[in-house]
């Protein structure tokens, strides 16, 4: 492992844990499906001199535990919140990106102590998305093969990535286990959190790229802006659904002063 990751075993599971930075209040980012916590390298390295940075992967995904019989996004904010105790974060905030963002607010409509807001990076919306499910086998059969992960890329990507990192998410996708790919297709798109998402009570920040093809900021203005009070939007120009990988300066700066109004 590399120097800065570290093993927490919570929830009966093994969760490789990225933990860089000493500051307060930390912030916890959450990957998106198909990524691990390494997808957040870039916006680490911007913001671990100012915040203490962890980056789980999701059981199922990268070094965690990939035995699991359950991964319901409901299971999967319990293994975040467990993670945050056992690392006994007080202060913190949530930053989570697609997949990630709908379970950052799963867990943040507990009202958990310590929580001290919410970043919210082309979140999955609180609504079931609008596929069908043809369309979501296609998804998932994408993300089966190096070939299909490339033609994902050029649909979630708006900014052409380096070959490393593209590399990057090709062997992260192909990596995690086959029941955390189906568990999202079969089960996450389409779970419905309306009926929770409105008990969020921290400053909640959304950040979107105009070029994002999967969560548009009418769609999610219109999904979260509407359910969360007090919901504010940022738009970065030129960037598509894969923002930590293809704008993370700019990503952290848009974070960055997103924290700056939750103090």
């Amino acid at each position: 492992m590399p120097n800065n990751t570290k093993m927490v075993r919570v929830q009966g599971l093994n969760f490789q844990v990225r933990d860089v930075g000493d500051k307060q209040p930390a912030l916890v980012f959450l990957h998106y499906w198909g990524g691990t916590g390494r997808t957040w390298d870039l916006v680490i390295r911007e913001l671990a001199g100012y915040h203490r940075c962890i980056a789980p992967d999701f059981r199922g995904w990268g070094g965690s535990d990939k035995t699991a019989d359950g991964y319901d996004l409901h299971t999967q904010a319990d293994d975040v919140a467990a993670i945050i105790a056992s690392l006994g974060l007080s202060q913190y905030i949530l930053v989570g990106q697609s997949m990630g963002g709908k379970i950052a607010q799963i867990l943040g409509a507990r009202r958990p102590q310590g929580l001290n807001g919410l970043v919210l990076i082309a979140p999955a919306p609180p609504t079931p998305m609008a596929a069908p499910k043809e369309q979501r086998d296609a998804i998932l059969e994408s993300y089966q093969t190096p070939a299909g992960v490339e033609f994902a890329l050029s649909i979630l990507t708006s900014r052409q990535l380096s070959p490393t990192l593209r590399q990057q998410v090709i062997d992260d996708t192909l990596g995690g286990a086959p029941a955390a790919k189906v568990a999202w297709t079969e089960a996450g798109m389409t779970l419905d959190i309306t009926e929770i998402v409105g008990n969020i009570n921290v400053p909640t920040t959304v950040i979107v790229g105009d070029a994002d093809k999967v969560e548009t900021e009418p769609l999610l203005s219109r999904e979260l802006g509407s359910r969360i009070s007090g919901t504010e939007f940022v738009v970065l120009p030129g960037v598509g659904h894969l923002s930590p990988l293809e704008a993370p300066r700019e990503l952290a700066a848009a974070i960055t002063t997103a924290i700056s109004k939750i103090r």
